[in-house]
């Protein structure tokens, strides 16, 4: 199969070169240094248990239409960056081409074929003016869920820290040929890709922590574990997961863990940094709108109260102000004490 990968890095490069070394047909849509190091040398990969493996046949393109159409295209990149895409992602686009949502938060397609009263309406948080909507037909989606952690050494170079599984799902719950296809793909590869029948489900699992974690790790520049084990961090993120499982209820999804087993399952990682406490500390944008701000809309939508989420959101709005602001990762600065002040 023709499988293009947007977006090379740690998920994108890893999800890549496994499928190239599997007998696929891998084109990356890269840039800069990511770019030049593939068209180079390829791809290496460094599994989890520190065997080196060399994906050689697989192509780069800076510019989608050298590509041309693909069977998939798997979207890799973060959610705020879909739009700088557009409209160039089309050049990938076949009749039959399937787009694979592999990326973190709510979707933008979150309400294609979800029956109910808010069926085909559009997230202003994710979607802004419905550009992506406009030059995506709802119905190429597939949507994902991304477990693994991966880190991108070095330009072309990607470790896989831990996992390997990757859920799949169309967006009405049923098993089509083309996510079979691709779940069969995916497992020849090493991966597993079960199919779910309510990929909405599996998505606010994992939304769960990131909506509540990510944001506080930021915010206070502690690790998962440590988050876990200071009652007011833990609490705090209880209360915010505690309102989106009231949000994602009233949308008709029935979580298949209590949010203790959530918790205890994020403490279990152990002292793991945050995708957004990584982002801050590098000084990029934060993945907010996706994990939060979509978690705030969906509640607006539903009547459903989020003091919590709404507070955090607010505080990382100004942080994430603050960095583009200084255009740089932000520099701790001391506190100074003056004599008589309040």
């Amino acid at each position: 199969m023709r499988i293009a990968v947007v977006g090379a890095g740690a998920i994108g490069g890893y999800l890549g070169a496994r499928l190239a070394l599997a007998g696929e047909q891998v084109s990356f849509i890269a840039r800069r240094r990511n770019l030049q190091a593939i068209v180079a040398d390829g791809l290496r990969l460094i599994e989890e248990d520190g065997r080196e493996r060399h994906a050689d046949a697989v192509r780069a393109f800076e510019r989608p239409a050298d590509a041309g159409p693909q069977d998939f295209v798997l979207l890799t990149v973060k959610a705020h960056q879909v739009p700088d895409l557009l409209p160039d992602l089309r050049a990938l686009f076949g009749p039959g081409t399937a787009v694979v949502t592999m990326i973190n938060g709510v979707p933008w397609w979150y309400f294609h074929k979800l029956a109910g009263a808010h069926e085909g309406r559009r997230l202003e948080s994710v979607d802004p003016g419905g550009a992506i909507a406009a030059h995506i037909e709802p119905e190429r989606v597939i949507g994902s869920v991304v477990y693994p952690a991966a880190e991108l050494l070095a330009p072309g170079r990607v470790k896989v820290v831990e996992g390997n599984r990757f859920t799949l799902g169309e967006p009405d719950g049923s098993r089509s040929a083309r996510v079979e296809a691709l779940a069969q793909s995916m497992m020849k590869a090493g991966f597993k890709a079960p199919v779910s029948r309510d990929i909405r489900a599996e998505i606010w699992v994992k939304l769960w922590g990131n909506l509540s974690f990510n944001p506080i790790s930021a915010l206070t520049q502690m690790t998962l574990q440590e988050i876990c084990r200071f009652a007011p961090t833990r609490g705090l993120a209880a209360a915010m997961m505690a309102e989106a499982q009231a949000v994602a209820e009233k949308l008709g999804v029935r979580f298949r863990i209590t949010l203790e087993q959530r918790l205890a399952g994020a403490e279990a990682v152990g002292a793991h940094k945050t995708s957004m406490l990584q982002d801050v500390q590098a000084g990029r944008a934060p993945e907010l709108a996706a994990l939060v701000g979509a978690v705030l809309e969906l509640a607006a939508i539903t009547g459903t109260p989020a003091p919590h989420i709404a507070a955090v959101h607010a505080t990382m709005q100004g942080l994430a102000h603050k960095l583009a602001a200084a255009g740089a990762a932000l520099e701790p600065r001391p506190l100074v004490n003056r004599a008589g002040a309040g």
